[in-house]
């Protein structure tokens, strides 16, 4: 009963710090919300007694957040972070309410086709040791992820090079 208790508020937090993220005008406050919505998901980890996942979504999604903070004080303007400029126009509002609406529409096509939810239930009910999990992730065969999680790292490489060169002083 514990456990779905503390489940409850984790989800409240993770739902209510995840919607504010997205809809707060100030980037700053928008990092702060992404850093609640991280440590909910590592206290998710903690609750399913995988601690080394939640350890390391602390380790790294934290310390990628606390990145986040210091590129967002070096690229964006003063009056940019304390909030005094505020432009939306209506056309991007208008534009993404479209984008997340196609979004939805074709994941929810995705999951009536595939008939996900009658695959779910018909699950055994096996827990998959960490191990496993671990060398799924960084293994190279058929099913293996390391070569996405390689791609993943440059990309980021390249999104660091590129902020620093955006933030240099002519």
């Amino acid at each position: 009963m514990a456990n779905i208790i503390v489940f409850a508020i984790l989800a409240v937090v993770i739902l209510g710090s995840a919607i504010l993220c997205v809809t707060t005008k100030r980037i700053m406050r928008a990092a702060t919300f992404l850093l609640f919505v991280l440590f909910g998901v590592a206290g998710l980890y903690f609750l399913l007694g995988y601690t080394y996942l939640g350890a390391a979504q602390i380790s790294v999604y934290a310390g990628g957040v606390t990145i986040l903070y210091v590129f967002a004080i070096q690229l964006v303007n003063k009056r940019t972070l304390q909030g005094l400029v505020e432009n939306v126009k209506g056309s991007r509002v208008v534009f993404g309410a479209l984008v997340t609406l196609v979004g939805l529409i074709t994941v929810v096509v995705v999951f009536l086709k595939n008939q996900f939810i009658n695959n779910f239930a018909k699950l055994p009910d096996v827990e998959i040791p960490v191990e496993t999990i671990g060398n799924q992730l960084v293994g190279a065969e058929k099913f293996g992820y390391v070569l996405p999680f390689e791609f993943i790292s440059v990309f980021l490489l390249a999104c660091i090079i590129g902020g620093i060169v955006i933030s240099r002083k002519d």
